[in-house]
């Protein structure tokens, strides 16, 4: 099936969201179809985060509309969104820092009750992040950021996500478990989740996706494809470090 025929899982059309007296998303439209992963890069303070709080009903839209398996969910809580399976991997991680990682990951799956289902993604995401399945025990306060993205990343897989929505995943985390990370996104989403991936290393986020948007200042100025935009003098200016383009 040819990229511009499968299902549009996420749509959307018109946002704008406003907090604090301050206009942060001035009027968006994007989609998401089944199976790509999009990279949403612009530089910090663009709207980027708030535009994924807004889509997982974190924030409230002022105006414009969020459709998700064709059909709205503005003004839908966080919770409904976890259970239809758009999941957020939240900027800092957020992760239970006094309880184990196998409590966290069974957080995850909050919404469930299939618990065979759960016991066997617990060990799927194990084998996706061995080194959680080694530290198992260890309480998620005492790992180090890399571990506590991997185990954020592990806790939203629990829930089975259609789209998955990740916010800045490599954020100050060493070049070594950057790699690691990016790696581990890759891997996801070869399983067949969908993803949106919120990144200011936009080198790295745009090599990975199918397609990708970029945002200035609450809009929208550009998208295309991944190869597209990393190719873009301006985009290489902006975001790339290339003075010479």
């Amino acid at each position: 099936m040819a990229d511009n025929e499968k299902a549009v899982l996420l749509r959307v059309k018109g946002l704008k969201v406003a907090y604090g007296g301050i206009q942060a998303v001035k009027g968006i439209d994007m989609q998401v179809r089944e199976g790509e992963l999009v990279s949403l890069i612009g530089s910090n303070g663009a709207g980027k985060t708030t535009t994924m709080k807004a889509i997982t009903g974190m924030l409230g839209a002022s105006d414009g509309d969020i459709e998700y398996l064709g059909r709205s969910i503005k003004g839908r809580g966080p919770w409904d969104m976890v259970k239809e399976g758009l999941v957020m991997v939240p900027e800092g991680r957020g992760v239970f820092a006094r309880m184990s990682i196998t409590e966290n990951l069974l957080m995850g799956a909050y919404t469930r009750n299939d618990q065979a289902g759960i016991a066997e993604d617990v060990e799927k995401v194990f084998g996706i992040f061995p080194r959680l399945r080694e530290r198992k025990n260890q309480l998620a306060g005492t790992m180090s950021g890399g571990e506590q993205q991997m185990l954020a990343m592990g806790r939203a897989l629990m829930a089975r996500p259609k789209v998955l929505l990740l916010d800045e995943p490599s954020m100050g985390l060493s070049p070594i478990l950057v790699d690691t990370i990016f790696e581990v996104v890759r891997d996801v989403y070869a399983l067949g989740v969908t993803i949106v991936l919120v990144e200011q290393n936009a080198s790295r986020a745009l090599a990975i996706a199918d397609r990708g948007y970029v945002m200035e200042s609450g809009l929208l100025t550009m998208e295309g494809t991944g190869s597209e935009l990393l190719a873009d003098p301006r985009v290489r200016a902006a975001y790339l470090g290339d003075e010479s383009s």
